[in-house]
């Protein structure tokens, strides 16, 4: 808890500066530190008026200095007798810059109920609220910070799918490549096929004339062996004749 109140701390001083050099970059670096009614508050019922904010001698517009003094732990409403408590010291706060565009809606019956409390009773109500702020502070911090990873780690997924998104589209494209080349060799072997398809269509017709040419060929040369056959017939048939007739001439003689 104490850690979380030092960082609150730091957290608000940080806001408190940031205000001031907001104010000093708006051309109002000469805003008084609560020194005036600088707050408006929208009371319900149609009416407006300013906050009374008197100012406190001994404050300073630098810095504004708190006297904290200490409360009764008996009745625990405080000191009402006009006892002086002992100091319980001095706390220094940076100088404050107060927009007078801030304004902030009560009804009037919490105004004039704020105006009538007791200083003791103020201080007590205003420690009650900071701590709760201080634990809804705390509250908030966790959910941003869940938040926060929560936002990381939907980032990381965020990432990884651009860079799967970027690899899809990388092997796209290799596809993309691949489909035309092989649309390339589509179109060649169609080529090639047609001009298969031709040459067979031309040794088609050379097998055909030259079946024609073989076909002639055998017919000519069964006629010339039937030739052939026929004057060797011839010849022996003539031989026989002459053996026959030299025969006759010498049966004669």
């Amino acid at each position: 808890m104490v850690q979380s109140g030092k960082k609150n701390l730091a957290l608000f001083q940080s806001l408190r500066k940031e205000m001031a050099a907001k104010a000093k970059a708006a051309g109002k670096a000469d805003v008084p530190n609560l020194q005036e009614s600088v707050v408006e508050v929208h009371v319900h019922g149609g009416t407006k008026r300013k906050a009374k904010l008197p100012p406190r001698p001994g404050k300073g517009k630098d810095v504004k200095k708190i006297r904290a003094a200490l409360l009764g732990t008996a009745s625990g409403a405080g000191s009402t007798s006009g006892e002086k408590l002992p100091e319980a010291g001095l706390i220094e706060l940076p100088e404050i810059s107060v927009r007078k565009d801030i304004s902030i809606d009560l009804p009037d019956t919490v105004v004039n109920s704020i105006d009538n409390m007791e200083v003791d009773h103020i201080v007590r109500t205003m420690v009650e609220f900071g701590s709760k702020a201080l634990v809804l502070s705390r509250r908030v911090g966790s959910l941003y910070r869940r938040e926060v990873k929560e936002v990381g780690e939907l980032q990381g997924k965020v990432d990884k799918l651009e860079e799967e998104k970027v690899a899809l589209e990388k092997e796209k494209e290799g596809w993309e490549a691949e489909r035309k080349r092989l649309a390339t060799w589509k179109v060649r072997c169609l080529d090639s096929e047609e001009k298969l398809n031709k040459r067979i269509g031309e040794l088609e017709e050379d097998y055909e004339d030259l079946k024609d040419k073989y076909d002639g060929a055998v017919g000519e040369l069964d006629d010339l062996k039937n030739s052939v056959i026929q004057e060797h017939i011839n010849g022996f048939e003539k031989g026989l004749r002459q053996a026959a007739f030299v025969t006759s001439l010498g049966n004669i003689t």
